[in-house]
């Protein structure tokens, strides 16, 4: 069998497209998040959903250590702090200055202008290679208007919806 390398994995992967999401918790009033593209819907009944983290991150170790997080689906206005939430050496400083929403019922940090939240209680964790897959019971799901934001071979697009014809 021959294999794969990282750098050919990575570069087939770039050929699907998918929002792109900050997965967010807080744990003693100290806030951690990070851009993820690895985030899906596993279950309706009970609404679970699933996003994978790299074990080294420090937002696992706040979600493991709180039992929460929460996926914001960035709009397409957000491309700013998709890069900020992705450098390796700036999580103690990435909410500095970042607008968060204040929801009823919300525990962990929601940042504003997204276009969903999902404020989840951690129900499982798989161990997947060098991540993490953590998988969330939706407590809370709010949408806001507006467009997702997308990657796609290794950059940001937009949607461009079409315009459909009334007749």
């Amino acid at each position: 069998m021959v294999g794969v390398s990282s750098g050919d994995f990575k570069q087939a992967l770039g050929h699907w497209p998918s929002g792109v999401s900050l997965v967010t918790s807080q744990s003693d009033a100290v806030p951690a998040g990070m851009t993820v593209s690895a985030f899906l819907s596993v279950s309706l009944v009970p609404p679970l959903i699933a996003v994978c983290l790299d074990q080294r991150a420090l937002t696992l170790a706040v979600i493991v250590s709180s039992r929460r997080f929460a996926v914001n689906v960035l709009s397409a206005g957000q491309s700013g702090l998709s890069e900020r939430f992705a450098l390796k050496d700036n999580e103690p400083t990435r909410f500095d200055g970042v607008a968060l929403d204040s929801v009823p019922g919300a525990q962990s940090p929601l940042i504003s202008g997204a276009v969903v939240h999902l404020d989840c209680a951690l129900d499982a964790m798989h161990e997947a290679g060098d991540h993490v897959l953590c998988v969330g019971r939706v407590e809370l799901a709010l949408t806001h208007p507006g467009l997702p934001l997308i990657y796609y071979a290794s950059n940001y697009r937009h949607l461009a919806l079409p315009v459909l014809s009334r007749g």
